[in-house]
C-alpha cells in the first residue's frame, strides 16, 4: 500500500513538473553580471498578434531588445509589467526582418524588476503560415549596486 501511494505521489509530481517544463514562456534569469542576457524566446505563429514572456530571478534591467529569426514582424506596441504592479507601455511601431534586432529600448532611470513583457505584434506580408522565432534580450548596468557602494 505505501509503495502505491508513493508511486502516485512521484507521478503526480513528475506531471506537474513536465507541465511547467512546457511553458516556454516563463525564463529564469540567473546572472547579474554587467551586460546584455537572453531573457528568452517565443516562436510567434500569427496566429494571434500577442505574446508574452514572464521573467523571474535576477530580472532587473535597464533597456530590452527584441532580435527575429526566420520570418519578419511588425512589433507595434510593448508592454513592461513591474513586480511592483507598475506597468510602463511602449509604442514601439517597428518592422524588424528576419535576422534583425531592434534599437535598445531604455527603461529610464534604475534598473527595474520585470515581472513580464508583453509585446504586441502583426505578420509581414503574406507569411501567415511561418513562425519567427522572437528574443527578448535585457541589459544589466548594476546601477543600483554601484549606487549601494
Amino acid at each position: 500500500m505505501k509503495k502505491t501511494i508513493i508511486l502516485l505521489l512521484l507521478a503526480i509530481a513528475g506531471t506537474a513538473g513536465s507541465a511547467v517544463a512546457q511553458n516556454q514562456n516563463t525564463k529564469v534569469v540567473i546572472s547579474d553580471k554587467t551586460g546584455w542576457h537572453k531573457i528568452g524566446e517565443v516562436f510567434v505563429d500569427f496566429k494571434k498578434d500577442r505574446d508574452e514572456i514572464n521573467v523571474v530571478g535576477a530580472d532587473k534591467f535597464a533597456s530590452l531588445q527584441f532580435q527575429v529569426t526566420d520570418a519578419p514582424i511588425h512589433l507595434m506596441k510593448l508592454e513592461i509589467v513591474y513586480e511592483d504592479g507598475g506597468t510602463k507601455t511602449f509604442d514601439t511601431d517597428m518592422i524588424l526582418e528576419a535576422g534583425a534586432e531592434s534599437k535598445a529600448i531604455d527603461l529610464k532611470g534604475m534598473e527595474n524588476d520585470i515581472k513580464k513583457v508583453i509585446f504586441v505584434y502583426h505578420t509581414v506580408g503574406d507569411r501567415h503560415d511561418e513562425k519567427a522565432k522572437v528574443e527578448l534580450w535585457g541589459m544589466k548596468t548594476n546601477v543600483d549596486e554601484a549606487k549601494k557602494k
